[in-house]
């Protein structure tokens, strides 16, 4: 007989978005010492306690099994067994590649999960068990801040109907030295998710932080194009607005696109104006005049 445990990890960016924890690592570990016999299944989940090198190298010899998380969050682990399915586990959790952060620089994190006996169940030939943990936003916020990273995301939307718009590219802007962050397309719901890190902001030296802290983060602005044309735009005061001004590592905003009014007026005009007859030959010339004095 053996043990199968698997299950998902994600984090809440928002209470619209969900952000999976693609390769990080989940490391379970046996008891130390006794452990309440009354323990039940319905484990504590501290939100990630961040261990320090000294505490992860103290219970190295209590590892029982670790896997790396694919792309969605997911995690399979097994071993032989060896202990009794009453013993509860240690679960924690290893981040090093977090979106957003800068290649070459990383440095692997611990994290404590939780403490629980799963819910074995047995099968023909292995005891099987499952769990599903979603991180919460503020505390998904904190760690990505402590790795200089920052994730927005929201919809993008007419202002006309306030249909979900897809298959946009959605560019962040940093009002300070008015450059480019990062982009995204929509996805069919009309939601989009940028990613960048603390290098995309400056290339200048920044001061370290102290733990449990982060940098501050930009003031932003948008643009918006629809297969590379400039639908839509910002002017960079927009970024002053207060959710715009130092986000957080995990910020929610939602797009409402307006297209200039003015700008449509003028394709309108032209349009028609193409439209008329040609007159001894002059209608290019008269074209040309007149959209010159148009006011778009």
């Amino acid at each position: 007989m053996s043990y199968l445990l698997i299950g998902n990890i994600s984090a809440l960016i928002c209470d619209e978005s969900i952000e999976p924890m693609a390769k990080g690592r989940l490391r379970i570990y046996l008891p130390e010492g006794h452990y309440p016999s009354a323990m039940t299944g319905n484990g504590n989940f501290n939100h990630l306690k961040q261990l320090s090198p000294a505490e992860v190298e103290r219970k190295a010899d209590r590892l029982l099994a670790e896997a790396v998380l694919d792309e969605r969050g997911d995690f399979r682990l097994s071993w032989e067994e060896i202990h009794l399915f009453t013993e509860p586990l240690e679960l924690d959790l290893c981040l090093e590649q977090m979106p957003g952060r800068a290649s070459g620089k990383r440095s692997v994190t611990q994290y404590h999960l939780s403490r629980l006996v799963p819910h074995w169940k047995r099968t023909k030939d292995k005891y099987l068990a499952a769990f599903a943990y979603v991180i919460p936003s503020e505390h998904w916020s904190q760690i990505r801040g402590s790795y200089g990273t920052w994730v927005i995301s929201g919809t993008v939307k007419h202002h006309g109907c306030m249909n979900a718009q897809p298959q946009l590219k959605v560019e962040v802007y940093n009002a300070l030295n008015r450059r480019l962050l990062g982009a995204a397309q929509t996805n069919s719901l009309g939601r989009y998710k940028v990613q960048f890190g603390i290098q995309d902001m400056s290339a200048g030296f920044l001061p370290p932080v102290r733990q449990g802290q982060y940098h501050k983060g930009p003031d932003v602005y948008f643009k918006v194009y629809r297969k590379n044309q400039l639908l839509w735009e910002e002017d960079i005061q927009s970024a002053q607005r207060p959710e715009r001004r130092a986000i957080a590592p995990c910020t929610l905003l939602n797009i409402i696109i307006q297209p200039s009014a003015m700008k449509k007026a003028g394709s309108h005009l032209a349009q028609w104006i193409g439209n008329w007859p040609v007159i001894s030959g002059k209608r290019k010339k008269f074209q040309d005049d007149f959209l010159s004095l148009a006011p778009f």
